[in-house]
């Protein structure tokens, strides 16, 4: 009977090690661009109107006040603010309706004339 030893065979390491990408010439996509900052910080700089649809099909609007590397606070008129966590974001959209007035502006009346 022959035994065969697992101590002289070539072992496979649990995890696999990371591709060497220097041999194909080209290198990988970084993990992180941060381009999804520089928008945020633009979208609330400039208070733009927003629709954000979250994974359960529900779409709120507002503009977003304040975000960090987890949520977005989005601030609406007439209803509550809102923290969202990003994982529950399945897309943010500029919304071409009017923009937001800040809490302090009185809404402009229309000028009538006595024609």
């Amino acid at each position: 009977m022959r035994v065969s030893s697992w101590h002289n065979e070539k072992t496979m390491p649990f995890r696999a090690s990371a591709p060497d990408h220097s041999k194909k010439g080209k290198t990988p996509p970084p993990e992180e661009t941060h381009e999804e900052a520089a928008y945020l910080k633009m979208l609330g700089e400039k208070q733009k109107p927003v629709r954000i649809k979250l994974v359960d099909g529900e779409i709120v609007k507002g503009w977003i006040e304040y975000y960090d590397r987890s949520m977005v606070r989005l601030t609406r008129e007439g209803a509550p603010n809102l923290f969202i966590y990003k994982h529950d974001i399945r897309y943010i959209a500029e919304d071409a309706g009017k923009k937001p007035r800040p809490d302090n502006a009185k809404p402009v009346e229309a000028e009538r004339s006595d024609d």
